[in-house]
């Protein structure tokens, strides 16, 4: 009887493994994506490296306002700074309470020149733009515009998942793994996707690191608030299963263990 029961736990469990599926374990699915590397065109990667970000609603901006002196064109006075601390603040001591935030109607209010919109512009866009207002109040203004909070989001199979700050305008897919801390064991490297855009419609994109013939049909490229998601592979599936349903079988086996030895006990005397 107990050999009989162990069989059939036995092929209990072997029957939960082989039902366990991946669904609930993946984000962002969808049965009308396919998993295949998504080829990007020559002229779109090309547009792609020389991207500019733009200047959004929510965005936190630093503006950075100086006068020339009119004596020494060298000597520059600084009369605005917006980082909300120290000018001389190093980077590695922001976060999203520094700088100006957009409003949804796009604009910032600065000193002398009041509300200004400057959304839809690039960084250097709307420096020029406030130079142009702060020439009403300042014989030779200088101004420097830098958004603060652009940054990307680094879900699923690594190391150390959260959010990666974007610190040079741009960033590849290697280098926001890298600050992630690599991927883990169950990384489905063939399939990471890139998320990005409208999340009601986006434009997703699957990107294999495992072969360069796959990497050279696609761009590594990233864009701010882009969502990547490394997808854990089937057989993380089987072990959570595994998991699950190992500790009642284990502690009913040790159970059961003691009449099993007497059966074959009895067996081998007979």
């Amino acid at each position: 009887m107990p050999l009989r029961l162990l069989t059939i736990m036995t092929a209990v469990s072997l029957f939960l493994l082989s039902g366990c599926s991946m669904k609930e374990y993946r984000l962002f699915q969808d049965d009308n994506l396919s998993d295949e590397t998504t080829a990007v065109s020559a002229a779109e990667y090309r547009d792609e490296m020389v991207f500019e970000n733009i200047i959004a609603p929510n965005d936190r901006v630093a503006v950075m306002v100086y006068n020339q002196s009119s004596t020494d064109s060298r000597q520059m006075t600084s009369m605005v700074s917006s980082r909300g601390g120290m000018s001389g603040a190093s980077s590695a001591g922001r976060d999203e309470t520094l700088g100006l935030l957009v409003t949804q109607e796009g604009t910032v209010r600065l000193p002398l020149i009041g509300r200004q919109k400057i959304t839809g512009m690039t960084e250097d866009e709307a420096a020029n733009f406030l130079i142009t207002q702060y020439q009403k109040y300042l014989r030779n203004p200088y101004v420097t515009v830098e958004i603060m909070n652009q940054r990307i989001f680094v879900l699923g199979e690594v190391k150390d998942p959260g959010v990666v700050p974007v610190t040079n305008g741009m960033m590849n897919l290697i280098e926001a793994l890298a600050r992630s801390n690599d991927l883990t064991d169950y990384a489905d490297r063939t399939s990471i996707k890139i998320i990005r855009g409208d999340l009601r419609a986006p434009d997703v994109r699957v990107v294999d690191l495992t072969q360069m013939s796959a990497i050279r049909l696609t761009s590594l490229y990233l864009k701010p608030n882009d969502i990547v998601y490394v997808q854990p592979r089937a057989m993380k599936g089987y072990n959570m299963a595994f998991n699950e349903i190992a500790p009642p079988f284990q502690l009913l086996s040790s159970i059961l263990q003691p009449f099993v030895n007497i059966v074959y006990l009895q067996k081998a005397l007979e």
